[in-house]
């Protein structure tokens, strides 16, 4: 199985950057599809992007915003995060998914206005 850690998030201002690593131990990432999730409070967690054998997606509400990239020497996957909005605060998770799927701590991602 695989073990997944999050970091990078924190406090940014509205139009700002971030970028998080989701970095993985015990497989290599590129065995899995690695999903990005985010949860803000109240809401369901809502999906934000996929890398999936070097194909990307991205969710309608990120795409041209976010970016996907990966270092297999690092075995982490990172999500950069531009043009920050008030409304992409949220805890973002990744996500290992394969014949089962495997998640990560979180990480808080807050921006300000």
């Amino acid at each position: 199985q695989v073990q997944l850690v999050e970091s990078g998030g924190g406090l940014v201002q509205a139009g700002g950057s971030l970028r998080l690593s989701c970095a993985a131990s015990g497989r290599t990432f590129s065995s899995y599809a690695i999903r990005w999730f985010r949860q803000a409070p109240g809401k369901e967690r809502e999906h934000v992007a996929t890398w999936t054998g070097g194909v990307t997606y991205y969710a309608d509400s990120v795409k041209g915003r976010f970016t996907i990239s990966t270092d297999n020497a690092k075995n982490t996957v990172y999500l950069q995060m531009n043009s920050l909005k008030p409304e992409d605060t949220a805890v973002y998770y990744c996500a290992a998914v394969g014949t089962y799927t495997y998640w990560g701590q979180g990480t808080q991602v807050t921006v300000s206005s």
